[in-house]
């Protein structure tokens, strides 16, 4: 029987999996329910994200990884283990797994990467960095000699790499993405209105109202939350011009960090990043305006991927076939083979 290869992008919002010719036959929200009293797991992903701020006291919703990185390491090790039961059921031989992780991972938690995926059933487990698997997956050819930059924008981090001849020239890694953009929008809300609410309706206000374009038409956006003074739940409306500052400040980080990686870029390699352009992936690259604010600030082209929310895990599936041809991308000294 023929063994299975599996791609798995997890990523601290949404783990998405792609299996061999199959293309992507899992996207699910990268939580856990437990019960805290017994330690038992009650359900992974879609069913366990919509327990998120309603859950009684003894079940708590968790998010196993934090910033592109694993925070709990049992958690990740049930998560990994459930979504490979589901992406490839009654698969007898074990599957050979490519884990997609930020690219300033560390040793230690590439390593713990590597070992969640062991114990949760891989034969053998690849780690390859965003931004390559981004490339893949955004069908840019790595092997010629032209400079490519990819941006990748997850919820947790945010991968910038200038690529070129199958190898990354120059990256960075920032803790910037789309769950600081959240934060940023239930702080706003809270000092603005003295409302409190929830990571998912900041999630949705985002989607909804927010915009890097400050010529953009001014939509509105009701949201709901706990009114902190009089403690009753109150709906309040948003406008677009005044979340502006708001996701600014996020993003302005994100443009530095880009900037900085072409600052390190050799001048012959910069001349194809302005031709070629920047180009973005991962679900923070949906944001309203962005492209348009970020090639007005670098002074280049900037293109929004095919699919950009499925880029890094079509890319991560598929790097099994430049496993041999990269000289750079693929973690070296965490390709454990068991």
């Amino acid at each position: 029987m023929a063994s299975v290869d599996i791609g798995i992008d997890l990523g601290t919002a949404t783990v998405l999996v792609y299996v061999g010719d199959r293309g992507i036959v899992l996207r699910e929200p990268s939580v856990v329910a437990v019960n805290s009293r017994t330690g038992e797991v009650l359900s992974v992903g879609q069913d366990a994200h919509e327990m998120l701020g309603k859950t009684p006291a003894q079940i708590t919703a968790i998010r196993p990884l934090e910033e592109g990185v694993i925070s709990d390491y049992k958690m990740t090790e049930e998560m990994i283990k459930y979504f490979l039961r589901k992406a490839s059921p009654g698969t007898v031989l074990k599957p050979r797994v490519a884990l997609c992780v930020p690219s300033l991972i560390t040793a230690v938690e590439a390593q713990a990467a590597v070992d969640a995926a062991v114990t949760a059933g891989a034969r053998s487990v690849y780690l390859i960095e965003e931004p390559v698997a981004a490339a893949i997956g955004a069908g840019i050819e790595l092997t010629r000699p032209k400079g490519n930059i990819i941006l990748d924008i997850g919820g947790g981090t945010s991968d910038i790499a200038v690529l070129s001849l199958s190898g990354i020239v120059c990256k960075n890694s920032i803790r910037v993405a789309g769950d600081k953009l959240n934060g940023a929008i239930v702080k706003y809300v809270r000092s603005a209105y003295n409302l409190l609410i929830g990571e998912r309706m900041a999630e949705q206000l985002k989607i909804g109202a927010a915009s890097m374009d400050e010529d953009a038409d001014n939509q509105i956006f009701e949201v709901k939350g706990r009114h902190l003074v009089s403690g009753l739940p109150v709906r309040q409306i948003i406008s677009r011009k005044e979340l502006y500052p708001v996701v600014h400040d996020c993003i302005a980080e994100i443009r530095d960090a880009v900037h900085a990686v072409v600052e390190r870029t050799p001048p012959e390699l910069v001349g194809d990043l302005y031709e070629n352009g920047l180009v973005m992936t991962g679900g923070g690259a949906l944001l309203h305006g962005l492209g348009k604010y970020l090639s007005k600030h670098l002074k280049m082209p900037v293109h929004l991927a095919e699919n950009p929310v499925e880029c890094v895990a079509i890319g991560t599936g598929r790097s099994f076939q430049y496993i041999d041809k990269l000289y750079d991308g693929f973690i070296a000294s965490s390709i454990h083979k068991h």
